[in-house]
């Protein structure tokens, strides 16, 4: 079974960048319909503009939209009411991030965190997934993170919220089941976007390349496993090499080899508390 991608109306939020932008590009060919969903109007209206010049046939519709705000979703979900009417595929690509220890940072960010990683991205599948079920056809894509499937000192709480998400897809794809909707989730290792600007970097050491994938390679295995209806995608072989090692590793060691990163974390000087940027 295959989400409904050709010829469907896609929602991507997280659409301005990165990820969220490289699956638009890779989706404009085949879908009758994109909905672009971000915070930054001007990144997707520059998106938009790219998409229908080399589509004109394409459907682009952008909506900036916080997803930490109720408000902004209702917005989203009542325009749809008196325009498209329906999402064929939702793709739950926004997300927050923060690394750092957890009191260094304030607590309107990680509230923030949350709110998007969490409640924003329920919320949005809870709202367009009954119609889906009444056509018998859809996608649910969620974009969670390796680290939803491990933990790590200087990610409490962005570790935390993609543990939701995992968690939240492997259910849901099980309720599901027999319905028609198919429901993935990717869970991308290091990737070259806009992240560590946002979400911090305190141990001040450069990713490893050999991990780290760009953010069209990522949109690109995304989109293949979640077509292949897989319910977990890990994009690059050395980083599912890496996963499955930690799965077997028993949690004793996992805490004694992650502890010399948090003394290190710790052992670092102190830091204006992040403030939400």
């Amino acid at each position: 079974m295959k989400p409904p991608i050709d010829d469907g109306i896609v929602m991507i939020t997280g659409a301005s960048s990165g990820i969220g932008r490289e699956m638009a590009r890779l989706i404009a060919p085949r879908a009758r319909a994109i909905m672009l969903v971000a915070r930054r109007e001007e990144r997707l209206r520059e998106l938009e503009v790219e998409l229908k010049r080399l589509y004109p046939k394409l459907n682009v519709y952008v909506f900036a939209c916080d997803l930490a705000r109720e408000g902004d979703i209702e917005h989203v979900l009542n325009s749809l009411k008196v325009g498209l009417g329906r999402v064929d595929v939702l793709i739950n690509n926004a997300g927050l991030g923060d690394i750092n220890l957890f009191e260094a940072t304030s607590w309107d960010k990680l509230e923030q965190v949350i709110k998007v990683n969490v409640l924003g991205l329920a919320k949005l599948t809870h709202l367009l997934l009954g119609p889906m079920l009444i056509r018998k056809r859809g996608g649910v894509l969620n974009v969670s993170s390796t680290l939803g499937l491990t933990f790590m000192p200087g990610a409490a709480i962005y570790s935390a919220t993609k543990h939701f998400v995992t968690c939240f897809s492997e259910a849901l794809r099980l309720e599901l089941g027999g319905t028609g909707i198919v429901v993935s989730q990717l869970c991308p290792g290091p990737v070259d976007t806009e992240f560590e600007g946002i979400a911090g970097n305190p141990t001040g050491i450069a990713v490893p390349r050999l991990i780290q994938l760009s953010a069209a390679q990522c949109a690109r295995l995304g989109l293949r496993g979640f077509e292949r209806g897989r319910a977990l995608i890990i994009p690059g072989l050395l980083m599912r090499l890496l996963m499955w090692s930690a799965r077997l590793s028993p949690r004793p060691l996992l805490r004694l080899v992650f502890s010399r990163i948090g003394r290190f974390l710790r052992g670092r000087p102190a830091e204006p508390i992040k403030q939400l940027k």
